[in-house]
């Protein structure tokens, strides 16, 4: 048991490190960033695309936070704002499909999964939903009531301050990440060394055949789903590196889990928004699942024309 928890910490902290390389310089860079004009700039010119996806265009800020920063700067986007119903369902959904994309993007590449792939799914899912949610609902015009009100942020004036207040955030993203990761990896390990990992995999066997994957990246996805994207790319940068994940299975776990992961916290902390929740995640669990079977089956079926094509040349 000792040495199982020995060798969990100590993947723990090498998955830290691999993605706190990545983590520490983009929190930094974009909360300096939150100090400039530059995000109102690329806020204003991205507003005219809103009315698309049936927005007005104060709701690019939210927008802007959320898939620069996290769910919960975008949040505090849409508390600022008086929108309807139907508005902040709409910027929920999209923002569920695409949040915190920087860092997330980053690490999906560690993984080994091409850049094109994560950002067409996330974003082109993101516009998609907005655009068919605006098209078939016709209701949702009341003001939204929210929940809670909009928390202030500490104002901090002079660029030494910025910085280091930068700093404090992204050491603090760090340290959260540790305290998730190593105990996470902690267990993992435990459950793989006494066999029940084994067994996990078996029963969601499955569950993962019918998204078109093996039987061992059913950590990854159960990681993911409960945790997050990120700390499920965590455990599967050791899934990949030590059970043999291949790139093809590394891909399509992504592909699900941008669609649908964190499915606990992300649907919680929208319900003090005043809008359905429960649509809002049977819309993620839906899209996931098809989204992946689709391209799983898509891949499969030009791998055999490849081999075929390959054969007959032959």
């Amino acid at each position: 048991m000792l040495r199982s928890i020995q060798k969990g910490i100590m993947g723990g902290l090498k998955t830290t490190l691999t993605l706190g390389k990545v983590i520490f310089p983009v929190t930094l860079i974009v909360s300096l960033l939150q100090y400039t004009p530059v995000l109102d700039w690329f806020a204003t010119l991205i507003s005219p695309l809103m009315k698309l996806f049936g927005l007005s265009g104060d709701a690019a800020i939210p927008l802007v936070l959320g898939n620069l920063l996290n769910l919960y700067a975008g949040i505090a986007g849409i508390l600022s704002l008086g929108l309807t119903v139907k508005e902040v369902f709409i910027l929920a959904v999209m923002l569920s499909f695409s949040h915190n994309l920087l860092i997330e993007t980053s690490v999906a590449l560690k993984v080994g999964v091409k850049l094109w792939v994560i950002l067409s799914v996330r974003i082109g899912l993101a516009v998609i939903s907005a655009i068919i949610i605006n098209l078939v609902w016709n209701g949702g015009g009341e003001q939204a009531q929210y929940g809670f009100l909009a928390t202030k942020h500490e104002e901090v004036s002079g660029w030494g301050a910025i910085i280091w207040q930068s700093i404090e955030k992204a050491g603090f993203g760090i340290l959260q990440l540790a305290l998730i990761v190593i105990p996470v990896m902690v267990g993992i390990q435990i459950l793989k060394d006494i066999g029940w990992l084994d067994k996990l995999s078996s029963m969601l066997g499955p569950f993962t055949r019918l998204l078109g994957m093996k039987e061992n990246t059913s950590t990854t996805l159960v990681t993911g789903l409960l945790l997050g994207l990120a700390y499920g790319a965590g455990v599967m940068i050791q899934a990949v590196q030590e059970e043999g994940v291949s790139k093809r299975d590394a891909t399509l776990a992504f592909i699900f889990l941008v669609a649908c992961h964190a499915v606990v916290e992300d649907t919680l902390i929208f319900i003090p928004l005043g809008i359905p929740v429960l649509p809002l995640l049977i819309i993620r669990v839906v899209v996931a699942l098809v989204l992946t079977i689709v391209i799983s089956r898509m891949w499969k079926e030009n791998e055999v024309r490849h081999r075929k094509e390959v054969s007959y040349e032959h």
